[in-house]
């Protein structure tokens, strides 16, 4: 028999259409109903949760991710750089990544990112060091443990230094190689069904970092096999100079040009388009992964959501890597998401509502999943509950707005697919002392050595 949980009488739900809701009941790891004012579920019921002072979110989805970077936060060699003098002084510390080191660096992350509400996240894992071919696996293993969804993407680099590209050689690898691992994890991991746990995409790192060619191989791969495609573009102007000094192409015509402009596609960063450039990226449905701190803390720029969303891209919402955020924090992101925005277009043009359909539904169309990302019957029983019982919260009226406006930090409660991960804001599967221990241990081990 299917596990029934009712949601009952929540502070606030963030519903698709706002509308009022008295409750959420879940069945089978799905959405069963959304209640309406005064209706109650009918049958019997397993298990009951007063959310009388609680907000419910649906679970935040997290775009765009390199979850190993949780082990170079704040190092002093790339503060205060921009992101190609920062890549430099940090590929040689990655080059050094072991198998150990992506296994807790990976559920680090993810421990992270659920107790901030979030259960579907990307991670774009491109650095493949001699000597861990298979760190698609161990990242695979380790997200299993987590209990949450992941869409992990097989990245590459093949342009070293030596070829004109910007990694050292130690990080690249041929690209026969590279297309032959995306066969095989293809194969191997990705699940298409409703509610999988688990789905694969191809991600050639950056036009700075590989081929024409393989970007074109990878998206007809991609293509055969019915998955997505993911890569970094337009994330600063010194990219845009590279792409004309090396093709003569702007990004986003180097991305076309190898058949990257297309509704499977979702994008990094996407900051510096210009107006025909939005059209064309509307009119393909190709998604925009906005990154506002890691934007902030590189000092990349602004991504132009408003402009992407009219013109029809998908615009999503994510923390990015952890050596350019420095965190893993999703609820944070959305407050992030929502100044930085309001910067740009004015404080009544931007809302809080606009920030969490960024970090939910607009995600999710990122990722092609319309499975996730909403709290309405047949989605995935995924769900952020806050509380708003800290001082920060006190005096605040709108508690959805309050959310963002105060800052919340972290979930009192944490559910993917109808399992609790998250129970008053502690890891229910998760020995975090213990994981923080050895990651600690292991990111010592990396920059010391």
């Amino acid at each position: 028999m299917s596990k029934r949980t009712w949601i009952q009488s929540p502070l606030a739900v963030l519903t698709p259409d706002g509308s009022a809701c008295s409750g959420v009941v879940i069945s089978g790891g799905v959405i069963e109903s959304v209640l309406g004012p005064g209706q109650t579920p009918p049958g019997e019921l397993d298990e009951k949760v007063d959310a009388r002072d609680l907000v419910v979110l649906p679970g935040l989805v997290n775009t765009h991710h390199h979850y190993y970077q949780t082990l170079t936060r704040a190092l002093p060699a790339a503060l205060d750089k921009e992101l190609f003098s920062w890549l430099k002084s940090l590929y040689p510390v990655w080059a050094r990544l072991t198998p150990e080191m992506i296994h807790a660096s990976t559920r680090l992350a993810c421990a992270e990112l659920l107790l901030s509400g979030c259960t579907t996240s990307a991670d774009h894992h491109y650095l493949y060091p001699r000597g861990v071919p298979d760190a698609f696996d161990i990242q695979a293993d380790a997200c299993a443990s987590t209990g949450m969804r992941h869409v992990l993407t097989r990245g590459s680099m093949s342009l070293s230094e030596d070829d004109g590209g910007l990694p050292p050689r130690s990080t690249v690898q041929d690209e026969d190689t590279i297309l032959a691992d995306c066969e095989r994890v293809i194969a191997r991991y990705h699940d298409k069904e409703h509610g999988s746990k688990i789905q694969v995409a191809l991600a050639p790192c950056s036009p700075f970092s590989v081929s024409p060619q393989l970007m074109r191989e990878s998206a007809a791969l991609a293509r055969h096999h019915g998955v997505r495609l993911h890569t970094h573009l337009a994330e600063t102007r010194d990219e845009t100079d590279y792409c004309l000094r090396v093709t003569g192409l702007r990004p986003l015509d180097l991305l076309e040009s190898v058949d990257w402009l297309t509704g499977d596609t979702w994008l990094a960063h996407g900051i510096h388009f210009d107006d025909d450039e939005i059209a064309r990226l509307g009119a393909a449905g190709t998604g925009i992964s906005h990154c506002p701190s890691s934007n902030m803390i590189l000092a990349s720029g602004m991504c132009r959501t408003r402009e992407l969303e009219a013109a029809g891209a998908p615009v999503g919402l994510a923390v990015d890597g952890s050596a350019s955020n420095d965190g893993s924090n999703m609820i944070a992101e959305c407050r992030q998401a929502l100044l930085l925005q309001r910067l740009q277009y004015g404080a009544a043009r931007i809302s809080h509502r606009d920030a969490l359909r960024w970090a939910t539904r607009g995600s999710a169309r990122c990722l092609g999943r319309d499975d996730i990302g909403e709290i309405a019957p047949g989605r995935c029983a995924d769900l952020a509950l806050f509380a708003l019982d800290e001082v920060r919260f006190s005096g605040a009226a709108d508690p959805l707005a309050s959310l963002l406006l105060c800052g919340a930090q972290r979930a009192r409660h944490v559910m993917v697919a109808g399992e609790w991960m998250v129970r008053d804001g502690e890891l229910v599967s998760v020995d975090i002392t213990d994981l923080q221990h050895r990651h600690r241990a292991l990111a010592s081990e990396l920059v010391s050595a």
